[in-house]
């Protein structure tokens, strides 16, 4: 089973790439949607954050713009955080994999804005990032109802893009149409996921606008 991994910061299109892969019946493991379900009433994950972070959870409901206050301000408060979730998500993605390697999956793709942060690549194997100009990137988000202050803070914590697009085995650029980055993602999926039999690997001279590659050896 070949275990693909997908990142990018935060309102660069790793949701519509994910999307993509979840129309061709590969299972997708949702990072953002498990710390979702993990920080909702009654997850699991409710007790720990309120005995870890005091006020952001009342009546067993987490509050999260409190929260989002608390850690950004403090980079020791973020890291504890970070490794709450963190070990509460691994435990679910394990989960995931057992059951997808059960049901015979050929490939799987797992949604991770943190993949290069937590060393998430060394267990893919193969690491996409998605990338979007600043301004497309921006305009996305506001979308979202954040304001662009709290925008610029959240980006400027994250892994700059282009250390992300270093590190990544193949880069899928989501700054012009969806048309465009489903052909590139369609294009990534023949080469990796569902090869011809006497082609396992990409192409030589893929055009680099809107995907480019690299074997990880």
């Amino acid at each position: 089973m070949k275990i693909i991994g997908l990142t990018g910061g935060i309102g660069m299109g790793k949701s519509t790439v994910a999307g993509i892969f979840r129309r061709r019946h590969v299972p997708v493991f949702d990072a953002d949607a498990t710390v979702r379900a993990l920080q909702a009433p009654g997850g699991a994950a409710i007790p720990i954050l309120a005995a870890s972070f005091p006020g952001v959870v009342r009546a067993g409901v987490l509050d999260r713009a409190a929260l989002r206050a608390q850690v950004l301000a403090d980079p020791v408060a973020r890291r504890r955080l970070e490794a709450i979730m963190h070990r509460m998500v691994r435990a679910a993605e394990t989960k995931f994999l057992a059951a997808a390697r059960r049901r015979g999956a050929r490939a799987v793709l797992l949604d991770i804005p943190l993949l290069f942060e937590t060393g998430g690549e060394a267990r893919v194997d193969l690491a996409l990032t998605v990338s979007a100009p600043r301004a497309v990137q921006i305009a996305r988000v506001l979308r979202r109802g954040l304001p662009r202050a709290e925008i610029e803070r959240i980006i400027a914590l994250q892994m700059p893009d282009t250390e992300k697009r270093r590190r990544a085995d193949a880069v899928i650029a989501t700054g012009l149409s969806r048309h465009h980055t489903l052909r590139a993602v369609r294009r990534l999926m023949a080469a990796h996921v569902f090869p011809p039999a006497a082609r396992l690997a990409p192409a030589a001279g893929q055009p680099a606008a809107a995907i480019t590659s690299r074997s990880r050896g």
